[in-house]
């Protein structure tokens, strides 16, 4: 309900690109998990298999920037149709909260499935830093009126998730933590390779494109900020690299793991990977069917279904098991599995739709 005096805003079309993104996402997702999963231990040190984990790496990153943009485009969207930020802030912490139960969800169902630990409900996968971070995202998000206020806040949290995680990695003052709440902040050993630092970084790198580009109210606008994300995320890459050669400022820092100039590298690849899909995907008729699309829009339907397949009990005879050639053929033909299941899921949600909406017989008539 609009604010007394306020025209209801009409609702923006959707950015069909953040979609496409969303789809690649998935399609790493399932090829670094059916590599890493499936390929016989001699084809692990084969240069493709190492290129092919790096690129790999991107998938996690590259979901977690977009939940980010997705923040500040569904709060600014709900404040327009209501004209209250604070509740538009708390519809968004309370969908950063449902991911957050769902996290949990997730692991006791791959607990039941595959017959693991019970210490595997406490694991901390994506969804555990993606609630969260939503969260905190979305409480950010209210606290500032300005986009140019919350588009600082988003760059500050990202980088202090980046700056502080070689120190947060090595102090001892965490040690007194029971591990499974440790886990949240640094990797642990049987719980996650997913911490909150950096990885929630990426979250709020996305939430500071996402002000920008909810901002744009124009195609003009939108290309032009689109523009900027390319040129400033080239050259947030090149800057980053170029400092990872450059002696250390922490006492003990890793490349892959810890370093900030790994995280800006990262963030500034995926950046103008934004600026390049937009496009490309500009030019795309909206009829126009796109398999990435699809999968982007039901990109944690297929999280959800797709990792026990891998990894559980269900695939066992796969692990491990499969020269480097197969397991590739094998992320292409699951890939094609994802897509139909995907469709397939849409056509029951709208035959269920269909079927819980009164038929028009049933309606009575106007007077």
């Amino acid at each position: 309900m609009a604010a007394p005096g306020q025209v209801p805003a009409e609702r923006a079309p959707r950015r069909r690109y953040l979609d496409w993104l969303r789809g690649l996402a998935v399609v790493i997702m399932i090829g670094a998990h059916i590599l890493d999963s499936w390929t016989r231990l001699g084809d692990r040190q084969l240069l493709l298999y190492k290129w092919s984990m790096i690129l790999g790496g991107f998938g996690a990153p590259l979901f977690l920037l977009l939940a980010g943009v997705a923040v500040p485009l569904s709060a600014g969207s709900k404040f327009r149709r209501t004209g209250h930020a604070s509740g538009a802030s708390r519809a968004v912490v309370r969908r950063g909260l449902e991911v957050f139960g769902l996290a949990f969800l997730f692991r006791v169902q791959a607990w039941a499935v595959s017959w693991g630990s019970p210490r595997s409900l406490l694991k901390v996968d994506i969804l555990n830093i993606m609630g969260p971070g939503i969260m905190a995202a979305a409480a950010l998000w209210g606290l500032f009126r300005s986009s140019r206020a919350r588009a600082i806040a988003f760059v500050a949290a990202a980088l202090a998730m980046s700056l502080f995680t070689p120190a947060i990695r090595t102090t001892g003052i965490l040690d007194f933590l029971p591990d499974a709440i440790e886990a949240y902040i640094r990797p642990r050993p049987g719980y996650t390779t997913f911490a909150i630092f950096p990885w929630a970084g990426f979250l709020f790198a996305g939430a500071f494109l996402g002000v920008l580009l909810d901002d744009a109210r124009t195609g003009q606008a939108e290309k032009t900020v689109n523009f900027r994300f390319g040129v400033t995320g080239m050259l947030l890459a090149v800057g980053a690299y170029v400092a990872s050669f450059l002696p250390s400022l922490y006492a003990e820092s890793q490349f892959w793991t810890s370093s900030p100039s790994f995280f800006l590298l990262r963030a500034g690849i995926l950046m103008a990977l934004v600026s390049l899909v937009y496009g490309v995907k500009s030019g795309v008729s909206r009829e126009t069917f796109s398999p990435f699309e699809q999968l982007g829009r039901t990109s944690l339907f297929i999280y959800w279904i797709h990792v026990e397949m891998i990894y559980g009990l269900i695939a066992k005879p796969l692990h491990k098991a499969l020269s480097l050639g197969q397991s590739l053929t094998a992320c292409l033909i699951f890939g094609l599995f994802m897509l139909v299941c995907s469709l397939l899921k849409d056509r029951v949600v709208a035959w269920w739709r269909a079927r819980s909406q009164p038929t028009m017989k049933n309606v009575p008539p106007a007077i």
